[in-house]
């Protein structure tokens, strides 16, 4: 895999760390085609029952490097963002995030895809779309309503402020909330607790879990990128795009 995209296997656990910390994680176009790789890889191979994200530096990662971004705009559903999503979706084994410092963008929408999120107590999160004039992804249009109830999901997506860990465990977009100092140890335990259970077992029950959403959230997928790539050709965008570019610099 790339630098910018770190494998481990303990046990039956498949860590795929990102791993760009002097940009806080950011996804560049080259990541998010790892990450599908790295992801589908762990899928098929029969010695993995677990697969972990999580990001290098105390971040879980900022969202998409907004230059590289602009480099390779979003066309369409063949692009690489659509792609990783989409594996996330269809991905058949148990899938657990750590999140340690700031979750942002796609950082945070990923996490719905998830079936369980350790957070640390300084964790961050984000969904900042609306400032940049774009709409949401991830299907966290449907997906966040559903967890976090439709008052809080548009508070969170309306407004695209920065909230906490505890606010991401009201809105049920994490499972738990663990000291820092405690993160990796309680990572451990859990992700060889459930890799120690039958393979079959654990893709059986995820199947039953989330097949009765595929459907809904895989059209969502589809009408928020057809809005999203609409959206990034908007003047609105460009202007708020050219603002956050030249506030970086």
């Amino acid at each position: 895999m790339s630098n910018t995209l770190l494998t481990q296997d303990t046990g039956k656990v498949r860590t795929l760390t990102f791993n760009r910390p002097e940009k806080k994680n950011a996804f560049t176009h080259a990541m998010y085609e790892a990450a599908t790789e790295a992801l589908r890889q762990a899928d098929a191979d029969p010695a993995i029952h677990v697969v972990v994200l999580t990001g290098a530096g105390g971040v879980f990662t900022s969202g998409n490097d907004i230059g590289d971004f602009v480099e390779h705009p979003v066309t369409g559903e063949d692009s690489a963002v659509f792609r990783f999503l989409r594996t996330l979706v269809d991905l058949a084994k148990p899938l657990v995030a750590v999140v340690d410092g700031p979750a942002v963008g796609i950082g945070t929408t990923m996490l719905l895809h998830c079936d369980y999120v350790l957070a640390s107590d300084r964790a961050r999160f984000a969904m900042p779309f609306i400032n940049l004039a774009l709409c949401p992804e991830g299907a966290s249009s449907v997906l966040l309503p559903r967890q976090a109830g439709m008052a809080l999901a548009s508070e969170l997506l309306l407004f695209g402020e920065p909230f906490d860990a505890e606010t991401a465990l009201r809105a049920r977009i994490i499972n738990r909330v663990v000291p820092a100092a405690q993160l990796a140890e309680v990572t451990a335990e859990r992700t060889q607790a459930l890799a120690a259970k039958p393979l079959g077992a654990l893709q059986v029950t995820k199947s039953l879990l989330r097949d009765s959403m595929r459907s809904e959230v895989n059209g969502t997928l589809r009408r928020e990128g057809a809005e999203f790539v609409k959206r990034l050709h908007s003047d609105e965008a460009r202007e708020a795009l050219m603002a956050f570019m030249n506030r970086k610099k």
